[in-house]
């Protein structure tokens, strides 16, 4: 976006193809495209360079936790990147985004929280799971 190159690598070196589902977690490295539902936790370990995408029909139960993440399709979960992470216009998140870069177009849906955090930070939150503050709940006023 804004003219500028991303570092991140488009392979696909895996693929959850549109009548696949898997249940349980995920590991790999390289590019992954999801294309089906994976019902279960993703993670990259040792790639920093690891891409997921999400394509339009794909849908995510569970938190992601890669470097790299385009997502175009549905997560029901946490996202953690510690690199960049990309909407596409028909992204719907429903969790917290934890990001170091973020672009969102236009009609994605994020309904959760956005937090930008560094590298080191990211990693320190996934080592304790811990969630960023809340704003307590608005005092609602009646007229009766």
């Amino acid at each position: 976006m804004w003219g500028s190159k991303k570092n991140t690598s488009r392979r696909i070196d895996s693929l959850v193809g549109k009548n696949t589902k898997i249940v349980g977690d995920l590991d790999f490295s390289g590019g992954l495209l999801v294309d089906g539902k994976v019902m279960g936790n993703i993670t990259a370990t040792d790639d920093d360079n690891a891409t997921i995408t999400i394509s339009e029909n794909g849908y995510v139960q569970g938190e992601i936790q890669i470097p790299n993440i385009i997502i175009n399709g549905t997560v029901e979960g946490n996202v953690y990147a510690s690199n960049h992470v990309e909407l596409a216009k028909k992204a719907r998140v429903f969790g917290n985004v934890y990001y170091n870069l973020f672009e969102m177009a236009m009609g994605a849906a994020v309904n959760g929280n956005l937090v930008h955090v560094a590298d080191d930070e990211l990693t320190a939150n996934l080592e304790t799971k811990q969630e960023p503050p809340r704003l307590e709940e608005p005092e609602v006023i009646t007229n009766n």
